[in-house]
């Protein structure tokens, strides 16, 4: 009955996290085939976009216990569609094949590491203090060589934070299946919040393997 309830737990999440995707990459296309991403760096509305990812991300991560199920679900699609309208870049810069190709592999990488997280018996709560202080050095890092543009550095942080968000795969499905323990949440909701862990997932290393990969454009 346990395994059950687990199991419908992870289908739902990661249908959850399917529709994410599918609806970033709409907006995504959209966006860029329509030349609507010129407009909106012309009209100076990129920065503004990106606040408000972030403000989403907040609302979703601080204020998810409190509000009921439909407000995490729009929550989540909003950011899923912002970010979408944001990473219509990745078709000014790189070859569409090259796109869809390293996006299957990163599925593949990030199914991996999933599934270790999933299936592992052991307690991966102990790698949370390690990673995200990796990923926290490592965004500071990216920050500073946005100033400094030293292309070395660059892929190196690509590869170490490529390799973090392995890890946090691995961490956030381990934890995804515990919070089933914890009658503190709504287990009605408790999908939507996977979906939203597992999706920043894959879009990091979705990012960091076409970063390293990816066939650029002339």
């Amino acid at each position: 009955m346990e395994e059950e309830k687990q199991g419908t737990l992870i289908q739902k999440t990661f249908f959850w996290m399917f529709l994410g995707l599918l609806g970033t990459a709409i907006v995504a296309w959209y966006t860029y085939a329509s030349g609507l991403f010129v407009s909106i760096f012309i009209g100076g509305y990129w920065e503004m976009l990106l606040i408000a990812e972030v403000l989403v991300v907040l609302l979703f991560s601080f204020l998810f216990k409190k509000l009921p199920p439909m407000i995490v679900g729009i929550l989540f699609f909003v950011y899923a569609m912002l970010n979408g309208v944001t990473l219509s870049t990745i078709f000014v810069l790189f070859e569409l094949n090259s796109i869809v190709w390293l996006f299957v592999v990163s599925a593949l990488l990030f199914g991996g590491m999933a599934f270790y997280g999933y299936k592992t018996n052991k307690d991966l709560s102990n790698w949370k203090t390690l990673l995200f202080g990796i990923l926290i050095v490592g965004i500071i890092l990216s920050i500073i060589n946005l100033f400094i543009g030293n292309s070395m550095l660059d892929v190196i942080l690509d590869w170490v934070i490529l390799f973090v968000f392995f890890g946090i795969t691995a961490y956030d499905m381990n934890k995804i299946k515990a919070l089933q323990e914890d009658e503190t949440l709504d287990q009605s909701k408790l999908h939507i919040y996977g979906a939203m862990e597992l999706y920043l997932d894959f879009i990091n290393i979705f990012l960091r393997v076409l970063s390293l990969f990816g066939k650029r454009k002339n």
